[in-house]
């Protein structure tokens, strides 16, 4: 770094401590705001959702051969095919937007198209059966329907448009993946099948949500067995370890998912701190005044659909804690259609995620991916809104 710029980094530095508002009630609030989240975040996501992710990015980094992920995932791969697969894996893991990006970034790193990634990528947080279930019992059968249709015609359409906009970025980065040395195992696809099947039944189960109060459906059944069902695919998986692995595989394997917990804490952390201190928790002021937020969203104007997108593209939710809100918001004036763009922008997309998704994408691609989830939770919001307000 030259003088100049060194000078003009300290003099920066310098003025914002000198004009920093200390004495401000607000500034405090959101500071607190800022650090109570990331501390909510570190003993909420880090150990039961993030940790299994890194081991399960890993794992298909090292251990998943590159021609069979191309071959379903690929940007040559069959469309139906391609993007059947990635809608549905993405559903059936229910994860947050954070969690689900290091199965995005090895899935990613070992072939898989951008279309078919991308999809991949806002169907895991977006397409949650639990989430849609709680949708429908608690904002109306119509706003349950409306966000199913909804999230799984945006990852099929997210990824075809992503596809066509970079087909030859894409094509160029398919060509020198082609090149590289295929993955040797001993093992058969079965016990990759099985170990597979053990990292992901603790990510899932680990992760089951609370249902409500007096809930005595299978999803209640589940959720209070959860720990034993966790225990025995913790189980499941050390025994396939000992039998059918390799210690040097083992290695190799902890060390991408290391790896990849280099790559995406330190920017998941500044995300969830920056979120906190301009939006805060859930239920909880920061920076920004709450009551702003609930004024700019009544009706069904473009602007109340489009800042509602924003709002939730930019503020983190964890899954299902998306509903509760939005009732409480509905309940303060927010019109149904930007309560749909909320609930189709803001689960699939959070400042954290943003942060990660541009060191694996770059910043023109990370750009147009936010832009067309905003657009079209936008556009969906308004068709809602028109016809259900």
């Amino acid at each position: 770094m030259s003088d100049k710029k060194l000078f003009l980094l300290f003099l920066a530095v310098f003025l914002g401590f000198w004009f920093l508002p200390v004495d401000s009630l607000r500034f405090n609030s959101a500071l607190h705001e800022a650090f109570a989240l990331t501390s909510w975040y570190a003993r909420e996501h880090v150990i039961l959702c993030l940790i299994p992710a890194f081991f399960i990015a890993g794992a298909i980094a090292t251990f998943v051969s590159q021609a069979s992920v191309m071959k379903y995932l690929g940007a040559k791969a069959n469309r139906a095919l391609a993007y059947g697969v990635a809608s549905v894996s993405g559903s059936i893991l229910a994860v947050c937007s954070c969690t689900v990006l290091p199965l995005f970034a090895g899935i990613y790193s070992r072939g898989a198209g951008l279309g078919p990634a991308t999809a991949f990528l806002y169907a895991g947080p977006a397409i949650n059966v639990l989430a849609m279930i709680l949708t429908a019992r608690v904002l109306g059968l119509e706003m349950g329907i409306a966000r199913a249709v909804g999230a799984v015609s945006f990852s099929i359409v997210i990824g075809v448009l992503m596809q066509f906009i970079f087909r030859k970025e894409d094509r160029d980065r398919t060509a020198e993946m082609l090149q590289l040395p295929a993955v040797e195992t001993s093992r058969s696809l079965g016990q990759d099948i099985f170990y597979f099947a053990a990292m992901i039944g603790i990510l899932v189960f680990a992760n089951w949500g609370k249902p409500e109060a007096g809930d005595a459906s299978f999803w209640s059944l589940v959720y209070a067995s959860k720990w034993w069902i966790t225990a025995a695919f913790g189980v499941l998986l050390a025994f396939i370890l000992w039998r059918w692995f390799k210690k040097d595989e083992i290695k190799t394997w902890s060390a991408s998912a290391w790896e990849y917990a280099k790559m995406i804490l330190p920017l998941l952390f500044y995300g969830v701190l920056a979120a906190g201190f301009f939006l805060g928790r859930p239920g909880q002021e920061a920076l920004i005044p709450n009551e702003w937020i609930a004024s700019l969203v009544g009706g069904n104007s473009l602007w109340a659909n489009f800042f509602a997108s924003i709002v939730g593209a930019f503020m983190y939710f964890a899954t299902l804690t998306e509903v509760p809100i939005l009732e409480g918001l509905i309940g303060s004036g927010m019109g149904k259609g930007p309560a749909l763009s909320l609930l189709l922008a803001g689960p699939a997309l959070s400042l954290p995620s943003m942060l990660v998704i541009r060191g694996v994408l770059g910043t023109k691609k990370t750009v147009v991916y936010v832009s067309l989830v905003v657009v079209m939770a936008t556009i969906t919001g308004m068709a809602y809104g028109a016809i259900f307000e």
